[in-house]
This record gives structure tokens, C-alpha cells and sequence, in this order.
């Protein structure tokens, strides 16, 4: 019995501290604020969140992977709860929704696939891309409405999903199991920020639109009667519909797809018509925007680009403010078109409008005398965007042509030649000096800012040196006097301090390496300043030219460029291809480039560095196409009444609009197309009167 008890006693110890070494050896660590996270959240293990579980998606939160709101089946109290937990604050964040982006289903395509698999989406993609005629439209089998977990999507009659807006909870599980990829989410930030894609279904009139709005809707909306609507969805792209439908050149009418039959659409006439209901009902149609954010945005300029930028920064939820150098906001807009063309009501509507939005106007603010980077970023601006215009807008205003300055330490080169006996062009010249771009005249401006005693001249061109339309002893002569050239580079990014510029970035074409210059003064050859946004990098102690420390109170900044227009990716740097070297061609092309600057700028605030998605739709890029249509009949043109003498004598406008019954007949000519679908007549007047 004693050995038997022995026996059992040693047995224990061995497995005991078998056990224990096992304990050691196997031991898995769980993080107790993963374990607190967890215990937060409901429990539900949907997946909404796209992880698998609440254990998964507690892990993903402390690993900083997810977002403490991220859980799609709790409410704010439990967001905050996490928030407390992790040591943030929590933002207020616009809801997500899904969002299809196909518009003819597969029953009424002209060509159609047999399938007998399994009726899942994936399956279909898979065997043979699933093609009927468009690669990239829907298949309609519905896996999205059976992965749904908040039973917020059904299949509609079309073969097209249909979205309850108030079910759907913006989890993204239908976006994660489309294989086409043509249901998203959406929301004002996401549109907004948005560059249209290769995988999406556009228009051609869309695709040729600067700003991109989505045409084929409001037209639709048109149709069907609803012009405050379309107002709304003209909105979501252009602030300015009553005046962009006035004096747009429309290029999206000349990529109409109605032009294989017969005219195209009356596109621009038709937005006008519809800005027109809205500024006749005096009801201020206004698109969404999303929640404040508690960030000011600074923006510099009162033209087109500028009060663009302040609109859609104004949408993304930042507090936005225009400070314009002139009594009146608007630009060229105000100054440089008739007023039997564009009276100045008309853009008085669409800038109050803007106003509306939340944006504050300041009249009468030059930046250098009136305001100063230093003293907006000491009033809280996260941000100045610098969109000042030149000298066309200068020309504009009729009035005496003065120096100008919109960036600290950088000057036009055209303003450089024409004021160098103003002092202070001569105290700039004294320190160390750039010159982006000139070609011959940036030789000669570098050899006055040399007589001027500059400590250093460098001259930055974006052609090589085989390249250059200088000749070889111009250069060799510029060298000798002590003039730095540097071939295929461009200027990237400035660096400074309070109101003082301190360093350039330079960029190397050929390969994209960047060299930091010492730099206090900047001449850029052309003839206005690109777009630009200043932001804070940090505090700290620099040096100014002549060696004594600026103080450390004053906030270090950097000039960063938004990125380029989708047709120009590939572009580096000021004075690119396809940048504006003097003031936009069209107001339609400045309203696009007022959004990339304020989707630029809401991009670095939350950390992202401004870019383009990798299959961001070009002119170059290979999409599907139509060469003709069938089943569409001839149907004439809306013609655009204008006024006789006595009626332009009276102040009336020389194009009067379309009236009610001319619009609707005009917007029944869409084809309501897609990538390569359309509607033909009989069908179209079918939908309309649905």
C-alpha cells in the first residue's frame, strides 16, 4: 500500500512538473486590453467588420489595424468605450453605404451568357469572365444580397441590386464578394476624394468632363421631372452650375455618344436649365456633407480654384475660409466676361451658395501684408491651400499692376523682371536664390540676382542638357560667373519657417531621386503661382540666410503640390506637363482643380501622402467603346433661344434658356449609357415614364 501511495506521489510530481515546464514552453500571452476590448464589444461575431469574429477585430484595434468605431453592430457609446481604452478621441465619422455602380442589367443586355453553375457571382466571373457584353457590369446573380448580413440588399426587376440605405451598415461584406467590383461603398468624403478608375462603369461625357460630374444622372433626374435633384447631383462635383452652364466650353458634348446618331445632347444647356429652377424657386439646393471635423483650412484666393477648394474642404467637414486680395470674390469670372454672357447675379448665387456651405469669405486680405503664413497658422489653420491666381487675374481687375507675392520667398519670374528696382526684389536677391524653368531668361535673372549679391544662384531646368533650346556658351558663360545649372530636374517641395522660405526640394527626373537646397528665394517662370498647400511639419530652430536663428516659436512648414490631373500621373513637380502656366483656360478646369486641392490636403491631414490610385482612368487608358448604336431614332436638337437688340439693350442675357417643355424633350434624347450600354428611344421613354 506504501509503495503503491509512493508510486502514485512520484507519478504526480513527474506529470506536475511536466505540466509546468509544458505551461512555460506552450504559454500564449493574450493582451489584457485586447481581453478589455473585447469584452466592450457586443459579442455578435457577424463579420460586418470584415474580420473574423470580435476576438479577431479586439486584436486588430489594439494592433492600431482597425478603427475603435470599426465594429458595424455597435452603437457610438460602445466606440467610445474603446476610444477610452486605447487613449484617442473619436472623430464623428459619415456612415458608409453600399452604392451600385452598373446601370443595365443583364436581362436587357444585347448579348447574353448561358451559365448552368453554381449561382454564385464568383463562380461566373470565374468561367469565362463571366462576359455578356460589358466585362465590368454586373452579373446579377445576387451573391451580394445573400452575404448581406443586415438583409440591406435585394435584387431588383432589372437584375441590378437595390440598397436599403437605412438597413445597410457600410460593413463592406457585399463590396468584398462582388467579383466585378461594381458595388462600393460611399459616402460625401469617398466621392469626393474619388478619381475615376479603369474597373468602374463610366460615360463618355463623364469621362470628358474636368470636373467629372456624373452627367447621365442628372439628366435622368431632368427627365423624370426632378431638376432641384439634379441640381443636387451637379453639386456633388461643381459648385458653380448656374455659371458653368453659361460659359463652359463642353467638352463632354463632344464625347456624346448621341453624336453617332445624330446630335449630341444639350448637356451644358440642360445644367443651366436646372441651376435656373433652383436660383428662380430661391431654395437653396445644397449637396451633403460630412461631419465636422474641428479642422480650419486656410485658402488663398478668391478665383474659381480657390472658392472651389474651400467648397468641397467645407464638405469634407473642415472649416474652411477665403481670403481674397480684392472687394469681390470670383476672379476672372467677374472681370473678364460680359455680362450679357455671365451677369455678375448669376455668379453672386453660385458664390453665396458656396457661403452656404459653410465657407467664411475675406474680402480685402493680401497674404504678406494683410495676413501671413505665420499668423494663420498662429490663428489654427491646419492648412493654407494657395490657389492666388496671376497675372491674367491681375490684368483682370484693370487696375495698377503691383508686386504680388502669394508664398513666402517665391516670386514670378515675370514679376521679378518687371519690379527689380522695387527694394524689396533687391533684398531678395541677396540671399540664396532658384530659379524653376525660364530657359534664356532664367540665365538673366540669374545674373542680376548675382549683381545683387546673392550668395548663390541656382538654375533648375526639367530638360537634359541635349535637350535645351540654350546654347552651349550661354550655359558655359552663366557657370563661369558662378550660376549652378541643373538639367531635368524639377522643384518638389518648399521648406520653411514663419513667414520665410528656407529650403527647396529637387527632384531628378530620370531616376526621382531629391536633393535639398538652401534656398531663400524662389523665381518661377511662370505666369501665375502653381496651386499649393502649406502645412505644418513641426517646431524647432532653423537658421536664416544671413545665419541667425529664427525663433522657435514660429511654425516650420512645408509647401506640398496636390496631385495631378489623371491624364498627367506620370508628371513631377511646378511647370509640369499639363500644368497650368498661366490662369485656367476654362473656370470648368479650375473647379477640378480646386477639388484634387482640397482632396489633397484632407488626404495628408489624415496621413496619407496625395495620390492617385494605380488604375485611375486616363485618355490613354484601354477601356471597352461603342462605334454605333442601333435601335435609336433621329430626334432634332433643342435649339437655344436667344435675345434680339432691344432685349440685350434691356440688360437681358443673350442666351435666354430652355424653357420646362424644351428641357424635358432635350433630356429624353440620353441614352442613359454605361461603359458600352445605352438605352435605346423606346426603352428610355419607357424608364422615364416609370
Amino acid at each position: 500500500m506504501v509503495e503503491a501511495l509512493l508510486m502514485m506521489g512520484g507519478l504526480g510530481l513527474v506529470v506536475g512538473c511536466g505540466l509546468a515546464v509544458a505551461s512555460k514552453v506552450f504559454y500564449v500571452y493574450v493582451d489584457p486590453k485586447i481581453l478589455a476590448v473585447e469584452e466592450v464589444l457586443p459579442g455578435a461575431n457577424c463579420g460586418g467588420c470584415g474580420l473574423p469574429g470580435c476576438s479577431a477585430n479586439a486584436e486588430a484595434i489594439v494592433r492600431g489595424k482597425a478603427a475603435p468605431n470599426s465594429c458595424v453592430a455597435a452603437g457610438p457609446d460602445v466606440a467610445e468605450a474603446i476610444a477610452e481604452l486605447m487613449g484617442v478621441a473619436i472623430e464623428a465619422k459619415e456612415p458608409d453605404v453600399a452604392k451600385p455602380g452598373c446601370f443595365y442589367g443583364v436581362e436587357k443586355a444585347a448579348l447574353q451568357f448561358a451559365y448552368e453553375g453554381v449561382r454564385d457571382c464568383r463562380a461566373a466571373a470565374l468561367h469565362g469572365g463571366g462576359m455578356k457584353v460589358c466585362r465590368i457590369g454586373c452579373l446579377g446573380l445576387g451573391t451580394c444580397e445573400r452575404a448581406c448580413p443586415f438583409n440591406a440588399i435585394t435584387m431588383g426587376p432589372q437584375g441590378l441590386p437595390v440598397v436599403d440605405e437605412k438597413r445597410c451598415t457600410g460593413c463592406g461584406t457585399c463590396e468584398r464578394v462582388c467579383p466585378k467590383q461594381i458595388i462600393t461603398l460611399s459616402s460625401v468624403t469617398r466621392r469626393i476624394l474619388k478619381e475615376y478608375t479603369t474597373d468602374e462603369c463610366t460615360t463618355p461625357c463623364q469621362r470628358a468632363c474636368p470636373a467629372g460630374i456624373d452627367i447621365r444622372e442628372y439628366i435622368l433626374q431632368i427627365a423624370r421631372g426632378n431638376p432641384l435633384r439634379a441640381v443636387q447631383v451637379i453639386k456633388e462635383r461643381n459648385p458653380f452650375p448656374a455659371v458653368i452652364g453659361r460659359i463652359c466650353p463642353r467638352p463632354c458634348e463632344t464625347d456624346c455618344r448621341r453624336t453617332l446618331v445624330d446630335e449630341p445632347v444639350a448637356i451644358n444647356y440642360l445644367k443651366r436649365y436646372a441651376a435656373d429652377v433652383e436660383r428662380e424657386s430661391g431654395k437653396r439646393i445644397l449637396p451633403y456633407k460630412a461631419p465636422e471635423t474641428g479642422r480650419k483650412i486656410a485658402v488663398v484666393g478668391g478665383g474659381v480654384a480657390g472658392l472651389s477648394a474651400a467648397f468641397f474642404s467645407a464638405r469634407l467637414g473642415h472649416s474652411a475660409t477665403v481670403y481674397e486680395a480684392t472687394d469681390k470674390p470670383g476672379g476672372l469670372l467677374r472681370t473678364a466676361i460680359a455680362s450679357h454672357r455671365l451677369p455678375s447675379g448669376i455668379l453672386d448665387w453660385d458664390i453665396e451658395g458656396i457661403e452656404a456651405m459653410g465657407v467664411t469669405l475675406e474680402t480685402r486680405q493680401v497674404l504678406g501684408k494683410d495676413i501671413t503664413v505665420a499668423s494663420l497658422f498662429d490663428a489654427g489653420y491646419q492648412a493654407i491651400l494657395v490657389a492666388a491666381g496671376g497675372w491674367d487675374s491681375r490684368l483682370a481687375r484693370q487696375g495698377t499692376i503691383k508686386l504680388e507675392q502669394a508664398l513666402p520667398g517665391v516670386l514670378l519670374l515675370v514679376d521679378f523682371l518687371k519690379f527689380s528696382a522695387d527694394d524689396r526684389v533687391k533684398q531678395m536677391c541677396r540671399a540664396d536664390v532658384a530659379i524653376a524653368g525660364g530657359g534664356s531668361l532664367a540665365l538673366e535673372a540669374a545674373a542680376a540676382c548675382l549683381e545683387q549679391g546673392a550668395k548663390s544662384v541656382t538654375v533648375l531646368l526639367r530638360e537634359n542638357r541635349k535637350e535645351t533650346a540654350l546654347p552651349a556658351h550661354a550655359i558655359d558663360a552663366s557657370e563661369e560667373k558662378g550660376v549652378r545649372v541643373l538639367f531635368g530636374t524639377a522643384v518638389t517641395r518648399l521648406f520653411g519657417q514663419g513667414d520665410r522660405l528656407m529650403h527647396v526640394e529637387a527632384t531628378f527626373l530620370n531616376d526621382l531621386s531629391t536633393k535639398t537646397l538652401d534656398v531663400q528665394t524662389l523665381l518661377i517662370a511662370s505666369g501665375r503661382t502653381p496651386e499649393m498647400i502649406l502645412a505644418k511639419s513641426g517646431t524647432g530652430a532653423a537658421s536664416q540666410a544671413d545665419g541667425t536663428e529664427v525663433p522657435p516659436e514660429e511654425a516650420a512648414w512645408e509647401g506640398i503640390l496636390p496631385y495631378k490631373p489623371p491624364a498627367y500621373r506620370e508628371q513631377v513637380g511646378v511647370l509640369a506637363k499639363g500644368d497650368a502656366l498661366t490662369d485656367f483656360s476654362a473656370a470648368i478646369k479650375a473647379i477640378g482643380a480646386g477639388r484634387r486641392l482640397a482632396a489633397s490636403v484632407h488626404q495628408m491631414i489624415y496621413g496619407i501622402g496625395p495620390a492617385l490610385p494605380e488604375n485611375v482612368l486616363t485618355p490613354d487608358s484601354d477601356i471597352q467603346d461603342v462605334d454605333h448604336v442601333e435601335h435609336v431614332a433621329p430626334v432634332p436638337r433643342q435649339i437655344m433661344p436667344l435675345a434680339g437688340r432691344r432685349e440685350l439693350d434691356r440688360g437681358v442675357e443673350i442666351e435666354k434658356g430652355f424653357t420646362p417643355e424644351m428641357a424635358a424633350k432635350e433630356a429624353k434624347r440620353c441614352l442613359q449609357c454605361g461603359l458600352i450600354c445605352y438605352q435605346p428611344a423606346e426603352e428610355a421613354v419607357l424608364d422615364q415614364a416609370s
